[in-house]
């Protein structure tokens, strides 16, 4: 696996999330998260490498386990992070329309309910970790589900729709420890045409 590239420039989502931060973010971290994964990758079976992440964390046990714990961090990390630049945009935020609007409503009451229980839940994950708007296969709805550190919700049977980094790498130039802050700065850049089109091919 290769670093992917961003889909807009560092300083795009200024002002609500600084230049320095993601170019850190993605050229460090981003970076650590696929070296370690093909490191990881490198020393399991064959079956194991010729399938893509997505499925591997799918069927995570599957991994030898001596070698799950770093695929699934690593590879939670590398999957997490190719959707998480995807899930922003320049000029995003507002609300969704559309299905994934609809299927919202159907889940939490109203955006303003989705949004309410998306921000306080994310702000409260103790340590490192995301905040997860989720379609679950089983229920045929969306659902949210916060994860610890870099584990995938796909590891659970979920489909990740729109992830919420809470990482402190992912705020702590410009936010300190005020995570709160950076979660309602986040809403901004959300792109729910990508979260959109994530649903369509769930379903």
């Amino acid at each position: 696996y290769t670093l992917p590239e961003m889909p807009y420039a560092y300083d795009a989502l200024e002002p609500h999330i600084d230049a320095r931060t993601m170019e850190i973010h993605h050229t460090k971290h981003h970076q650590t998260y696929t070296d370690k994964l093909n490191a990881a990758l490198e020393t399991c079976p064959a079956e194991i490498q010729d399938k893509d992440i997505i499925d591997i964390l799918s069927d995570i046990n599957s991994v030898p386990e001596d070698k799950r714990g770093a695929i699934n961090f690593n590879g939670g990390g590398y999957d997490n992070h190719r959707l998480f630049w995807n899930n922003m945009k320049a000029n995003g935020g507002g609300e969704p329309g559309g299905s994934i609007a609809d299927a919202i409503n159907a889940s939490f009451g109203s955006f303003s309910d989705f949004k309410e229980k998306f921000s306080s839940t994310t702000a409260v994950i103790q340590g490192s970790g995301w905040g997860w708007l989720v379609y679950n296969p089983s229920s045929g709805k969306v659902e949210y589900k916060s994860m610890p550190n870099q584990t995938s919700p796909r590891t659970e049977g979920l489909v990740p729709l729109l992830g919420c980094d809470v990482w402190e790498h992912a705020y702590y130039l410009n936010y300190q420890n005020k995570r709160p802050v950076y979660i309602e700065a986040w809403w901004n850049v959300v792109n729910w045409d990508e979260v959109e089109s994530r649903f369509s091919k769930a379903k």
